[in-house]
């Protein structure tokens, strides 16, 4: 069975610090009792310098545990401040206060008291808010609150309402599209809405295909219509140029991504045929330095050696060993790129590239009956797997080397 390198998936997580302090109180023993003076009987210092230090003469301990308190309490305070303004109050700034405010109860109870009932409350009154004060129903802000909330019921599994939110922040995109679009002054939003329906329409082909959902057409149609948009307005662009306004389209990354998805959705219907040439383009688009080259490198590795394209009358379809030869030669291809990769820019992802790829090397020679090279290519696989914890392709290589041992 072949190995295949996961899709990248950028995760972020952020923890809020706490700091806590337990203060024993400080009780007076009788020797401290009786070296204790009211202030009053002290004799007075002309200077609160000089005054500090006959205090401290008299009591260093207790001074020195005063002056830490007060240090730690300002601290606190400064760093209280700053968390605030970092975590709390920071990502809110483009959000009008009474928007900001009800986001932030919706995300305390998504993240940190996970309530969904008092989240999408939250949620709705964010959006009810910010349409009340006149906020651009379009802009990053308001589309960015519908798509968390999409998100957040796509933590707590309801799979279904996380596809019709999308679904209607998507019709509602392309409604504005078409009707105020190509209007003069409307250039820049147009891109930046359209980035906006790509996105929404790749997730949604995602949600499509779960297997708790498992509608396979709607998955196509939505990562199909994606496809072809991005390269019919990249085409637009290159053929007739870019329009006064218009600003940036998508970044290569970006649409290589989207072809990649679709590239993933028809491997997955073992449609390898149409999956390998949206691997090869979605490659031509990202830096041979990016470890996730390594990972697309093994998935077009792997399209090719399971490939049977359907006959045409025009050409002949290539033979199986001329497949299995450019498979071996992308997995190879794969091996020495990732050798090239060195840190900062090397990610896990190069190293489960490595081990996937060497493992297929194993399959591959498998195939030609060439066991001694299979057995090698298995166990090593099988030692960067472990290197790396990567459980399944632990399995997939002692799989092999079982089938090795009886092929004897």
């Amino acid at each position: 069975m072949f190995s295949r390198g996961f899709p990248r998936a950028l995760r972020k997580s952020a923890q809020r610090p706490s700091t806590q302090s337990n203060l024993q109180p400080n009780l007076f023993t009788p020797a401290a009792y009786q070296a204790y003076k009211p202030i009053w009987s002290r004799p007075r210092h002309n200077t609160t310098s000089a005054a500090a230090k006959s205090l401290f003469k008299e009591y260093p301990l207790s001074v020195s545990l005063a002056s830490f308190f007060i240090l730690f309490g300002a601290g606190t305070l400064v760093y209280s401040s700053y968390i605030y303004n970092k975590y709390i109050v920071g990502p809110f700034h483009t959000f009008p206060e009474p928007v900001a405010a009800k986001l932030r109860r919706a995300l305390h109870y998504t993240n940190i008291e996970l309530n969904p009932k008092e989240a999408v409350k939250y949620y709705r009154q964010a959006l009810s808010v910010a349409e009340e004060l006149g906020v651009d129903p379009f802009s990053d802000e308001i589309l960015g609150i519908k798509i968390q909330l999409a998100s957040f019921m796509e933590k707590i599994q309801q799979y279904p309402k996380a596809i019709d939110v999308l679904e209607i922040v998507r019709g509602d995109c392309l409604r504005w599209v078409e009707q105020l679009g190509g209007k003069e002054g409307n250039e820049g939003k147009r891109t930046r809405v359209m980035g906006k329906i790509v996105g929404i329409s790749v997730k949604l082909g995602e949600l499509y295909a779960n297997d708790f959902v498992a509608d396979r057409d709607l998955a196509e149609e939505r990562l199909v219509w994606a496809v072809e948009t991005v390269l019919k307005e990249q085409k637009r662009r290159d053929e007739e140029g870019v329009k006064e306004g218009e600003g940036n389209w998508m970044s290569n990354e970006e649409i290589g991504g989207a072809l990649e998805s679709l590239g993933n959705h028809y491997e997955s219907k073992d449609q390898h045929y149409l999956a390998a040439p949206l691997y090869l383009q979605a490659l031509s688009l990202i830096p041979q330095s990016s470890c996730h080259s390594i990972i697309l490198m093994n998935n077009l590795s792997i399209s090719l050696a399971q490939q049977l394209p359907p006959p045409t009358s025009a050409f002949p379809p290539p033979s199986h060993s001329a497949l299995i030869s450019s498979a071996r030669a992308w997995a190879t291809k794969s091996l020495t790129t990732a050798s090239t990769i060195k840190a900062p820019s090397r990610t896990e992802e190069c190293d489960l590239g490595c081990a996937v790829a060497t493992h297929n090397l194993g399959e591959f020679a498998e195939m030609d009956g060439d066991l001694v090279e299979a057995r090698r290519r298995y166990e090593e696989g099988r030692g960067l797997s472990k290197g790396i914890g990567f459980a399944e392709g632990v399995r997939n290589a002692e799989e092999g080397l079982r089938r090795l041992g009886k092929a004897r």
